[in-house]
């Protein structure tokens, strides 16, 4: 790492074979004024969906808030990643997108366990994986960034649990 670079950690843990997943990306020392606004964006295109997330809501509804953001702003949102349900797995139905799927019909309930994981760069719409299995980064070397949050949705605001 070095001054200038975002990092991201995404963490996972299990207690008593419920699982939960959060992650958040940083600033390394000093970072460009656009890797600050990304940061913002996605933390806050994050926040605005999962408040979005409620019982009687369309899943689809998600995805909508966090593409809208991620345009107003002029940044991208990784299609192939996104949020998911959580509980005895870490991944688990349903699949959350982060861009408005108008074919998903899925309306969402009371008690669902999901993460909600905006993936936004500066310019790549896609990533790739490293041979690690785990470090994800962008074919043309632009900046991304992921908050996470594991929640239980209601009918009012979520119950956020990490």
């Amino acid at each position: 790492m070095r001054d200038g670079d975002l990092v991201n950690v995404d963490v996972s843990a299990e207690l008593d074979g419920y699982w939960a997943d959060t992650g958040a990306s940083a600033a390394v020392g000093t970072v460009a004024p656009r890797l600050r606004q990304l940061l913002w964006v996605t933390q806050k295109a994050q926040a605005e969906a999962m408040a979005q997330a409620r019982a009687g809501e369309r899943l689809s509804s998600i995805g909508s808030v966090i593409e809208r953001r991620a345009k107003q702003h002029r940044f991208r949102v990784v299609r192939s990643l996104g949020g998911h349900g959580v509980g005895r797995h870490i991944h688990e139905p349903p699949h959350v997108s982060n861009v408005y799927e108008r074919g998903d019909k899925t309306v969402l309930w009371e008690g669902l366990v999901l993460t909600i994981e905006p993936f936004l760069t500066t310019h790549a719409n896609d990533v790739i994986e490293d041979d690690d299995g785990w470090t994800l980064r962008t074919p043309d070397g632009s900046v991304g960034a992921q908050f996470e949050h594991t929640f239980v949705v209601t009918s009012g605001q979520p119950i956020v649990l990490t």
